[in-house]
């Protein structure tokens, strides 16, 4: 594999975990105790830390895209295994 296809494919586990991320650790102005500021959601994070979710961010994407490497090099899951609609139809030629 190109090193720029690797680089892609790590970049769009990036993508994919900062919807996994995001979710983690966030507490509410409610939960935080901290007043709202006029004009802000009740369910916005009382203080958001960027840093701090792009650095996680960036551990989880790195991990998969290192399972997802491991797997290319040493062809663990191939897509003959999970194509299962080539699977019924030689189920259902017999």
């Amino acid at each position: 594999m190109a090193w720029t296809s690797a680089l892609a494919i790590w970049f769009l586990f990036c993508s994919l975990s900062v919807f996994l991320v995001l979710p983690f650790g966030v507490r509410t102005s409610g939960e935080a105790g901290v007043p709202l500021v006029p004009g802000q959601a009740e369910s916005a994070p009382a203080n958001f830390r960027p840093g701090r979710t792009a650095m996680r961010v960036l551990i989880v994407g790195t991990a998969l895209w290192g399972v997802f490497m491991l797997n290319y090099t040493f062809g663990w899951v191939t897509p003959q295994m999970v194509d299962v609609l080539d699977t019924w139809n030689e189920q259902a030629a017999r």
